[in-house]
């Protein structure tokens, strides 16, 4: 063993400066990974308000049939239907005699209720709207326009949802959201309320009573209905007409609907219906100005515990109108910019997310013909590179605090096939690394290791000062926590029997597998990395050689400058770099090695944030490639809009998928939803599955595959906005040190 001590004359760091910019540093990612997290919650938020706001609206039928009414007064129950509890009794009005109450429930409608209100427009008629107050929030200048043409509005619930069923609590927010709807459609409050599902006095049950009650002490007046059109059951023009028409000279509260499903013959009932009552006499108001004709009640009114001042009272016909101010008026107004925010971002995102799920499900079709087409190629009897590499080459490894790995490194490599020197390149470690090196060597008799000590200047420092001092035309670059096969070195050295080629990539292995972290990684490794890389190879756009294992010709490392410190990821930075020096790059499936995966959620988001990160930088570093000729414009134009949109752009939009799915199964249709969601993870398991057949797994471990859609995938997601945010914000990270535990033992340990 051979052991020399160099100093390191580029750029120095520290070790208390480093401690304290890695302090810093760790400060100011605090609020970027914040920042990632409010993101996706803000547009979960959406989606969920989207949601909950597209709660369908169902049939006109009770909901509950055949309940005891013994708790509700008679009198209620054989009265008129207009319900409220003035000075605390429960009282009822009747429509006088030759009035229509005309009354609408569940809208407001986008396409039906304009032509409603053209309709009562033209015949000067008014009516009361029960609104729905999602329906509100949704389309506010509807209400707007119903308000200004002199109709009255009433509160139909937010959602749509019988209210005997309810909590106070439910029933308050009910009431409450969609008071903040007409707030911010139409600068309004109202008084009136009707209840979905409901019909006439008579169908008041012990429990829809108490609703009642509570209602009319907040000052809400209920109302029911005299004569029901029925019109949702859409019986045709004529019977819509004939049952929405009172007996004899009757007066009524008279329901039709212009919303909540087809309307069409609602619309042509219209019309005729109001031209038959003028005929018979009738006049037409609202439910205030049957409570101001029959009562002679002062308008503008207030009832007791909804709002205050009288906005538009001064008109008998909408006396129940309160103006909103204050904090309702701007709540009112915030929901209904949030909802419009929901109905522009919802649907955009749709079209967005099918996009990409056409192009993920795109890339692995392509992924399995290529990674098919690359395993028959290159293990057909007859492929070669050329003649047989059996050259002596250097094995870099640089090491920083690496004390519990260091040994099995160099155990590994002193079984290998291949005659190698092994240079250990000790960045300014102070755990003793490079006394265990030493050690270890003369144990196990090693007398081609050297052992290069240097001050702390990060890995591309170390891995340029091992190039720098290699003996040899050939250097693989390796980590101080990876251990090789036996043939690992003289499988990865092949391929230079090709002139053009100047870089090989190896396949790592995730030697800690057994935890459910480790079996997680292990299945990303085999399906994520390595069938890509194949992909990669034979597109001729390899990104990254992987720093565990890769190999490259010393003269083409130094053509292209060494090994930069310009990026975090220094192996995608080295290996772009050497196709745009004209290189051809390959990966070896048959070199294989074990490494060390973070063991810790914290250690993994460490890792792949600087990963992630560092492919940020190194692909805006050699964004001219895309202008280049060549190789370095095959990888421009091909490797590095896959890199882009697989690896950046679709996996920040990935959580939102599972976001939609959830959405979809809640508010959608839940089977379809669901059977789309094992759709995608049945391909990808057999995406998985194949790529376990060609490096020869075994298949057990893709039984974690479910969860770690459901856990692993979306840490990774959060890492990826993390790191986006970081690069658009202009932030800088640092190399982190990742802790070891030296699990990994000899490949003859590892199973």
């Amino acid at each position: 063993m051979t052991t020399t001590t160099t100093s390191h004359r580029g750029r120095r760091r520290a070790p208390s400066r480093i401690g304290r910019a890695a302090g810093k540093a760790a400060a100011l990612q605090k609020p970027r990974v914040l920042l990632a997290l409010l993101l996706l919650l803000a547009l979960t938020s959406v989606m969920l308000l989207d949601g909950y706001l597209r709660a369908e609206v169902g049939g006109d039928q009770r909901v509950r049939d055949g309940a005891s009414s013994s708790k509700v007064p008679d009198k209620i129950l054989g009265g008129g239907p207009i319900l409220s509890f003035r000075g605390g009794q429960a009282t009822t009005v009747s429509v006088p005699d030759k009035t229509i109450a005309l009354t609408f429930d569940d809208g407001p409608n986008p396409t039906y209720t304009p032509q409603v209100l053209e309709i009562l427009e033209k015949y000067d008629v008014p009516a009361t709207f029960f609104v729905v107050g999602s329906m509100v929030s949704r389309y506010p200048g509807i209400v707007k326009d119903m308000v200004e043409q002199g109709n009255e509005v009433g509160i139909h619930t937010f959602t749509h949802v019988d209210l005997s069923y309810q909590s106070d609590a439910r029933v308050n927010r009910e009431m409450q959201q969609t008071q903040l709807a007409l707030a911010g459609a139409a600068g309004i409050t109202t008084t009136l309320f009707r209840a979905p599902y409901s019909s006439e006095t008579d169908a008041i049950d012990n429990y829809s009573w108490p609703v009642y009650q509570k209602l009319g002490e907040d000052g809400y007046t209920s109302v029911f209905v005299d004569t029901d059109s029925d019109d949702w059951k859409k019986p045709g023009v004529s019977k819509i007409v004939k049952w929405a028409t009172p007996s004899k000279s009757d007066g009524a509260s008279v329901l039709f609907h212009d919303a909540g499903g087809e309307r069409s013959q609602t619309i042509k009932a219209l019309p005729t219906y109001i031209e038959k009552m003028k005929a018979k006499g009738y006049t037409f108001t609202t439910i205030s100005g049957v409570l101001e004709k029959e009562q002679q009640q002062p308008a503008g009114q207030e009832a007791m515990g909804v709002g205050t001042g009288t906005g538009t009272g001064v008109n008998t016909l909408q006396a129940a109108h309160r103006e909103a101010t204050g904090a309702t008026l701007y709540e009112g107004k915030a929901l209904i910019g949030a909802v419009a925010v929901a109905e522009w971002a919802v649907p955009a995102l749709s079209v967005g997310l099918m996009v990409v799920g056409v192009a993920v499900m795109g890339r692995f079709g392509m992924m399995l013909i290529l990674a098919r087409r690359h395993y028959r190629q290159r293990n057909k009897r007859r492929f070669s590179w050329g003649p047989t590499v059996t050259g002596p080459v250097s094995v870099i490894v640089p090491a920083y605090n690496e004390k519990e790995c260091i040994a099995n490194t160099l155990e590994s490599l002193a079984q290998s096939t291949h005659p190698i020197e092994i240079i250990v390149v000790d960045d300014g470690s102070t755990d003793g690394t490079s006394e265990i090196a030493r050690a270890a060597a003369d144990k196990l008799g090693m007398h081609n290791v050297r052992v290069i000590r240097q001050e702390n200047a990060g890995k591309p420092a170390a891995l340029n000062n091992g190039v720098r001092n290699a003996s040899y035309d050939i250097v693989i670059m390796m980590d101080g926590d990876t251990v090789f096969e036996p043939d690992a070195v003289h499988q990865l050295v092949q391929p230079f029997a090709d002139p053009e080629v100047g870089a090989v990539a190896g396949n790592a292995k995730v030697g800690n597998r057994d935890t459910v972290i480790g079996a997680w990684q292990h299945i990303e490794y085999v399906m994520g990395f390595n069938l890509d890389r194949r992909m990669y190879d034979l597109l001729r756009c390899m990104p990254t050689i992987p720093g565990a294992i890769g190999a490259f010709r010393r003269d083409a490392v130094l053509q292209v400058g060494g090994m930069s410190e310009d990026t975090l990821a220094e192996d995608t930075d080295i290996t772009i770099a050497m196709h745009r020096a004209g290189w051809r790059v390959v990966y070896q499936e048959h070199a294989k090695a074990w490494t060390e995966a973070p063991g810790s959620l914290k250690q993994l988001w460490s890792q792949r944030y600087r990963w992630s990160y560092g492919t940020m930088q190194a692909l805006w570093k050699h964004r001219k490639s895309l202008t280049d000729k060549g190789p370095s414009g095959r990888f421009g134009r091909v490797g590095m809009p896959l890199v882009v949109i697989f690896q950046i752009v679709t996996p920040v939009f990935a959580p939102l998928i599972d976001v939609f799915t959830a959405y979809s199964m809640i508010f959608i249709d839940f089977r379809a939803a669901l059977l789309a969601w094992l759709t995608v993870l049945g391909i990808q398991l057999v995406c998985a599955a194949y790529a376990f057949r060609l490096d020869k797994e075994k298949y057990r471990y893709l039984l974690m595959m479910p969860l770690q859609q459901l856990a692993y995938r979306q840490m990774m997601y959060l890492v990826l906005i993390h790191s986006c945010i970081t690069a658009l914000t202009g932030g800088r990270l640092r190399w982190q040190k990742l802790k070891r535990t030296g699990e990994v033992g000899t490949p003859a340990g590892v199973s």
